[in-house]
């Protein structure tokens, strides 16, 4: 091996997703289990059997040297059983994520997660609030196409992933998509069809592949000072997502707040109004927070910021209702869940998610 490169170790759990999913007869994509590593190690541009190693890492896969880089990355794959199609996923395979990574940090450089595109804003989210003192990449990505597949987006997404986890100090979840770097929890899936699926609309990119790679270190957050990394938290479940509609029913908005529910991400219209001339709902919504719901006013916009500009608005504010700023929904609801999971009194939950804990959101002196 050349003592001229860095050679750095990366995790790969590969979650399931259409990364690496195969037709069936009827055109049916399924989960292919077992095949992914074996495929990968007879792929020259996913590695170089060639590559001399220590006898310790003799059977990890290492990729191939890129151009301008001083790092050499090898990498294992650590498949899971069943492989789960991210619709399916939700707290309890998070959980299963942020553990797996949490007690392999110290054997690894960095982590990509292999992920399913519908719920990846989701899990990335999840795992930056869950990771707590997290010092090292954790890469969620996938593909719009089967890596098996001639014209796969897999092999780009999957060799970014392992350059950023493997050669580059950053330490937050992100989410490599089509050339792109995006903070896990400022990120949203914008096409189900088009490679270029997942976009920040929010917040600046943290990066760019095209051909080299740039990173924009302003918005790199910092690593933590002598911390070990620790997952935190029991995700709350009793959880609901109130999108308001024109017309409404009120028999909606009660179920939605009903009993046990302990958390609501409210998608209110434009800068976060609702029909506040329908006073059933602003009742409703106050006899929620008095009951110690947390509600969360999210805009319903892809990109903007909830600001309590119009009446419709100040009167949410008013009945105590949080803004979210221009957190996404995603996020919202999965800092829900981590918050409300927390073994802390209620105003200091409150204070939490007023608060911008992993990049999630921008706070302003108004919120």
């Amino acid at each position: 091996m050349s003592k001229y490169f860095d050679v750095k170790r990366v995790l790969v759990i590969y979650t399931g997703g259409t990364f690496g999913m195969v037709p069936k007869d009827d055109g049916v994509l399924v989960p292919k289990p077992k095949a992914l590593e074996n495929f990968l190690r007879q792929d020259a541009s996913l590695h170089d059997p060639n590559l001399r190693v220590p006898e310790e890492h003799k059977e990890e896969l290492a990729l191939p040297l890129v151009k301008g880089e001083l790092c050499r990355v090898l990498y294992q794959i650590f498949e899971y059983d069943p492989l789960l199609d991210s619709s399916e996923m939700g707290g309890i395979d998070w959980m299963r994520i942020a553990n797996d990574i949490s007690s392999r940090h110290e054997s690894f450089d960095g982590f990509v997660v292999i992920h399913g595109t519908d719920t990846m804003a989701y899990t990335a989210s999840a795992l930056s609030f869950m990771l707590d003192n997290l010092a090292k990449p954790v890469v969620v990505t996938g593909s719009q196409i089967p890596i098996y597949e001639k014209h796969t987006d897999g092999k780009n997404n999957l060799v970014s992933s392992l350059i950023i986890a493997g050669c580059y100090k950053i330490p937050e979840v992100c989410v490599v998509f089509a050339n792109k770097l995006l903070r896990g929890n400022r990120t949203v899936k914008v096409n189900c069809n088009a490679l270029e699926a997942f976009d920040s609309p929010n917040a600046p990119l943290l990066g760019t592949f095209n051909g080299d790679i740039h990173i924009n270190r302003s918005q790199i957050r910092p690593a933590p000072r002598d911390k070990l990394i620790a997952v935190t938290g029991v995700l709350e479940k009793n959880l609901a997502t109130l999108k308001i509609t024109p017309d409404i029913s009120i028999n909606v908005i009660r179920s939605a707040l009903a009993e046990p529910i302990k958390g609501v991400v409210l998608e209110s219209y434009g800068t976060g109004n609702i029909p506040s001339k329908r006073t059933e709902i602003i009742d409703l919504l106050q006899e929620a927070v008095n009951r110690n719901v947390i509600i969360v006013n999210c805009t319903q916009c892809l990109s903007g910021s909830v600001a309590a500009i119009y009446d419709a608005g100040a009167e949410l504010k008013e009945v105590g209702v949080l803004s979210g700023s221009d957190i996404t929904s995603e996020a919202a609801y999965t800092k829900l869940a981590y918050v409300l999971g927390s073994n802390v009194p209620h105003q200091r939950k409150i204070k939490l998610m007023k608060a911008n804990l992993r990049g999630e959101m921008t706070v302003t002196a108004s919120a």
